[in-house]
């Protein structure tokens, strides 16, 4: 009689409404503890490594699922399930595997035929080049509207010897015998589960295809030269400290004839003594003479666009706050529009005053009272 098997949604330790990234999520754990790769010679490990595949191999599937949930393990006596191993898509544990223990070298290799294969492709694929950070230091002002600025970049010019080919002048480069091209190597060896593949860069070609017989003296077989150089760069109004103005094409270089990265215009802005800046809005603070927050004046305020004559009304208390509108930081995101300049007016009072403004003011503290007499406690002794 056969052995009974056990439940699959046990052996997966998911519930029966469990859905398919549940699924998939356990037999990743599942299948990393007991394969026999992670436990050379444990009998007990591969057992449970082949039930736990036989179980994602239904419980992955919907219609065997359906089946499995309608039946039970009688859907598949005869051998339309119970193989121990999975009968549908093997890219689908290729992934698993890859995402696992990595997509280069990791225990699998190309486990099930599927797994690293595209990446082994691609090893001479265009790829794009690395950006390239440069700082730059603006004022305040500059951030707010903006100037031209001067960068100093560290990068590879193609080889003007070579021209970028490597090779050098007269001779060019030859197909790697090694790999004969293909810019990887595939290595077929038998495992527990038969036939495995393991697919690698070539370590001649690295994953060019190409080697170079003589390389070129100027470059010794790069096919570029590190060059400083100094650039001029458009810096737009907005900008804030820390943004990163993006400049296409002005990183280095990218391999098998990949484009170049992206040159990173880091912004450095210096604090201003007067502006506060949150966002596209500008804030400061005036001071103005009490006698003029009682009895009403004009005071100067500085603005980012110049100074403005404001009317100060009678009786301004202290932390009032005006709005200048427009007259705040430009907007990157809307053209055209500007933040807005918010001050708060902070009533001054003098620390030192003479005897005669003392009692001018005494005078007026009488006259507070309602009646001028006078008060036992005088405000300024």
């Amino acid at each position: 009689m056969a052995e009974q098997k056990r439940d699959y949604y046990e052996v997966l330790g998911v519930s029966r409404d469990a859905d398919a990234e549940t699924i998939k999520k356990a037999f990743r754990t599942l299948a990393k503890k007991y394969h026999p790769d992670m436990n050379p010679g444990d009998k007990d490990a591969e057992a449970k490594f082949k039930e736990v595949n036989e179980a994602y191999a239904v419980l992955s599937d919907p219609e065997k699922r359906r089946k499995y949930d309608q039946f039970g393990q009688a859907a598949f006596d005869g051998g339309a399930g119970g193989g121990g191993f999975y009968e549908g898509n093997a890219a689908d544990f290729g992934d698993i595997f890859g995402d696992l223990f990595g997509n280069e070298g990791g225990i699998f290799g190309d486990f099930f035929g599927g797994g690293r294969r595209q990446s082994a492709q691609s090893a001479n694929a265009p790829q794009r080049g690395a950006n390239i950070t440069a700082p730059v230091n603006l004022t305040f002002e500059e951030a707010v509207f903006g100037c031209e600025k001067e960068v100093t970049v560290d990068y590879h010019e193609t080889c003007t010897a070579c021209h970028g080919t490597g090779a050098k002048n007269g001779t060019s480069q030859v197909t790697c015998p090694t790999c004969n091209g293909k810019g990887r190597i595939v290595q077929m060896s038998r495992g527990v589960f038969g036939t495995m593949q393991n697919i690698q860069t070539c370590p001649n070609c690295h994953g060019t295809g190409k080697i170079i017989k003589e390389r070129c003296p100027n470059c010794s077989g790069t096919g570029y030269i590190r060059t400083r150089k100094k650039l001029k760069v458009t810096i737009p109004a907005g900008v804030d400290n820390g943004i990163a103005i993006r400049n296409a094409g002005g990183g280095e270089p990218g391999l098998n004839g990949g484009p170049r990265g992206d040159l990173l215009v880091e912004c450095r802005v210096a604090p201003h003594p007067i502006f506060k800046r949150q966002d596209t809005n500008i804030y400061s603070s005036v001071a103005i003479p009490f006698t003029t927050a009682a009895l009403g004046g004009t005071v100067k305020i500085k603005t980012l666009d110049g100074d403005i004559d404001y009317d100060v009304k009678a009786g301004t208390q202290t932390d009032t706050r005006i709005q200048f509108r427009g007259r705040g930081v430009p907007s990157m995101r809307y053209k055209g529009v500007r933040g807005d300049h918010f001050v708060n007016l902070v009533v001054e009072v003098p620390k030192k005053l003479t005897k005669e403004q003392k009692e001018a003011l005494q005078k007026f503290a009488d006259t507070m009272n309602g009646t001028g007499a006078p008060r036992k406690k005088r405000l300024f002794q």
